[in-house]
């Protein structure tokens, strides 16, 4: 088993199992030539997407990266969600994890600003 342990959470299979519905949705329409199937298997889609991120704040996923033995299995709650994951694409996109500390984070630009270029005029 890996040591990362990726995806082997509540969010990522439900993710996955709503994904999967979507895909088919979108594969019937393409065999049917129907659009309002093709639209209804983005939608599906998509809502995938969210349920998979509303999950996952909600401490049913996990962060990225090598994790205890203990929090492997599938039912165990991510206490440390609510505060962002460093590094975590999902949370920032929340708000979460903007730590002072974070290499992110912009820096903020110093000095004096370039002097624009000159163009010389030759006789």
């Amino acid at each position: 088993m890996s040591q990362h342990d990726e995806g082997h959470t509540v969010a990522g299979w439900t993710g996955t199992a709503i994904a999967t519905v979507g895909s088919g949705l979108l594969g019937l329409a393409v065999c049917t030539v129907s659009v309002p199937v093709l639209v209804a298997g983005l939608a599906v889609c998509a809502v995938s997407v969210l349920v998979t991120w509303y999950l996952h704040l909600a401490g049913r996923g996990k962060p990225p990266g090598p994790r205890p033995r203990s929090q492997w299995p599938l039912g165990v709650r991510d206490t440390a969600a609510r505060d962002g994951h460093p590094g975590c694409v999902s949370c920032r996109l929340a708000g979460r994890g903007r730590h002072p500390s974070s290499a992110l984070r912009p820096t903020p630009v110093t000095g004096t600003p370039e002097q624009p270029a000159t163009a010389e005029t030759g006789s």
